[in-house]
């Protein structure tokens, strides 16, 4: 009991040191497989804490048990003996000695005598038996020599007089050792000592505790062993993800992390990854294809700029050279255009989405581009439904005023160019048609030929941007360029 309560002490003041921040922070600086080990531990030790405590409770009723049988036989045989002057040391005779020990012996199993015997105890190792040892002021000493000799511990909440003995092998049994509650009282002049060998865990405890420890061990192994597993498995599954992303790094796209079928604990991240790598994947290809077509569409500016400053250098007529210069002049302005716009593209502030309405786009354009059409008669005019997308509202508005620019740039005299916002089957829709050469592709159309094409690139690249794209209808007259989104 007094170890116990040490014990008890001890665990109490770890537990009252132990603060719940500080518990928090050693948690999250764990694996999952230490924290997994670590449950898979506490639970064996638990399971065998209590077994532990189970046991010496069960001891614990033992001890009582054999306590008050040992209590009981004291009883009787100190009922038995006589009362007279026989008692005393000064009158007690050798053969009175003998007497009274050989009457004892007849009463050493108890007054009931259905206990269990000796031999039995030391054949099966059962307890119940009853010990006991008297020495009388003469003669020679009866019983179980041992019972006197051996360290007692005094067990004062069981009785007055009562005590626990612990024999070693060979002082009551040859091969087996035995605990023994005693009852040492003297009565008269003799000293008496009466017991009742405890009994040990029976069989049916004994199968109790190895399926106790079996469970433990088996609880022990499968979380060790589970922990292993989990940590293979998650280390093989961030090692593949890890594998992604360093072909990523290296520009190949063509693998994605696994989902569930490595490690579901990563499932959420190998999503995440996967959704950064088409996305990086997207963008890349977005930049490479609006490369190749700002490569493309300036090629012809400056070729036209370099032949027009060729023949600039060449000239002598002054008006032909203002002339000449003048077109150079035009030609840069419309790289630098270009440039800008791409730019604009690059630029992090054209990154914020929002609710942005097709048709409120198109009535802004009407209204910024009607002034400079009036110069030429055109007239410039906006219908359709309320319809939003989602993107970026500058972008967007850049898009749709160049497609407009382009429309009036290439509509004759008196012409019109219509704007319709409308919501097609797909998704909302934007169109721009005028009533020009129209945008056959062919290398001899008028319009082919004087456009740069870098509007036209530039709202590809926008559209692209926002998941939508870009489609040209021939109007005979003119041409129709619709941007279609998809929901």
């Amino acid at each position: 009991m007094r170890e116990r309560s040490v014990i008890f002490q001890r665990l109490g003041a770890i537990w009252r040191n132990v603060r719940p921040e500080g518990l928090t922070a050693w948690m999250a600086r764990r694996t999952l497989t230490q924290l997994a080990s670590g449950l898979a531990v506490m639970a064996a030790l638990a399971l065998t804490g209590s077994l532990m405590v189970t046991g010496q409770a069960a001891r614990l009723d033992q001890r009582q048990q054999a306590a008050l049988l040992a209590l009981a036989d004291f009883g009787a045989m100190a009922s038995k003996l006589p009362a007279d002057t026989s008692m005393d040391a000064s009158a007690m005779t050798e053969g009175d000695a003998a007497y009274m020990s050989a009457f004892l012996s007849a009463f050493q199993d108890g007054p009931t005598r259905n206990v269990t015997t000796l031999e039995q105890t030391c054949r099966t190792g059962q307890g119940g038996a009853g010990v006991r040892f008297i020495r009388a002021p003469v003669g020679k000493p009866a019983g179980l020599l041992a019972l006197e000799t051996a360290r007692a511990e005094r067990l004062t909440r069981l009785g007055d007089g009562v005590f626990l003995i612990r024999l070693e092998p060979g002082q009551l049994c040859p091969t087996r050792g035995f605990e023994v509650i005693v009852v040492k009282r003297p009565i008269g002049s003799l000293s008496l000592i009466v017991g009742r060998v405890v009994d040990p865990s029976g069989v049916a405890w004994r199968w109790a505790v190895l399926a106790v420890a079996m469970t433990g061990a088996l609880i022990l192994v499968s979380g060790l062993t589970a922990a292993l597993f989990a940590r293979q498995r998650l280390t093989s599954a961030i090692g593949e993800v890890s594998q992604v992303l360093d072909r990523a790094a290296l520009g190949d796209f063509s693998r994605r992390a696994p989902d569930v079928a490595v490690s579901p604990e990563l499932t959420q991240l190998s999503t995440q990854v996967n959704r950064t790598l088409d996305r990086l994947e997207e963008l890349l290809s977005w930049l490479r294809d609006s490369a190749d077509q700002l490569a493309h569409d300036f090629r012809t500016p400056l070729a036209r700029a370099s032949a027009r400053l060729d023949k600039l250098m060449e000239a002598e007529d002054p008006i032909e050279r203002m002339r000449l210069g003048e077109a150079v002049g035009r030609d840069i302005a419309e790289i630098t255009r270009a440039m800008n716009e791409a730019m604009a593209l690059r630029d992090g502030e054209a990154w914020t989405f929002e609710s942005v309405r097709l048709d409120v786009l198109a009535e802004a354009a009407v209204e910024l581009y009607q002034p400079i059409a009036d110069a030429r008669n055109i007239r410039i005019v906006a219908e359709g439904e309320p319809v939003s997308v989602l993107g970026v509202r500058s972008l967007l508005q850049r898009a749709v005023a160049n497609l407009v620019d382009n429309a009036v740039k290439f509509s004759p005299d008196g012409g019109v160019v219509a704007l319709r916002a409308w919501e097609a089957e797909e998704g909302p829709a934007l169109s721009i048609s005028d009533q020009g050469p129209g945008m056959s592709g062919a290398a001899s159309s008028p319009r082919a030929k004087d456009s740069h094409g870098m509007g036209l690139t530039f709202v590809r690249a926008i559209l692209r941007r926002h998941g939508g794209r870009m489609t040209i209808d021939d109007a005979r007259p003119g041409a129709i360029v619709t941007a279609r989104f998809t929901r």
